[in-house]
């Protein structure tokens, strides 16, 4: 698989399984088109297979996410539940299996 494809389907993963969770909305990250951005940051964590939920956790809190027309900012840390992430990260170990 090509480089192109392992992100296409890691973004595919995180966008499927991944969401933001806003007074129990679930907006998942394919409909926020935040999942193929967030697949190609966590592919270098893929590629060395050094996964853990620190460093996941570090890379969504780089990502930052408009609210109400830009007037808010938050981290995408700040708006996945901890039971998603931990998800994330089974993701990311399935990703670095497959390479």
């Amino acid at each position: 698989m090509n480089v192109n494809q392992v992100v296409e389907q890691l973004a595919a993963d995180i966008g499927d399984r991944v969401y933001i969770d806003v007074a129990k909305w679930h907006l998942y990250l394919k409909d926020a088109k935040l999942h193929t951005g967030l697949a190609e940051s966590f592919l270098p964590m893929c590629e060395s297979g050094k996964i853990d939920e620190t460093a996941v956790k570090t890379t969504l809190a780089g990502v930052k996410v408009k609210l109400g027309g830009g007037k808010q900012e938050l981290s995408l840390a700040d708006l996945i539940p901890a039971a998603v992430v931990g998800d994330l990260v089974r993701i990311l170990e399935d990703c670095a299996r497959s390479l």
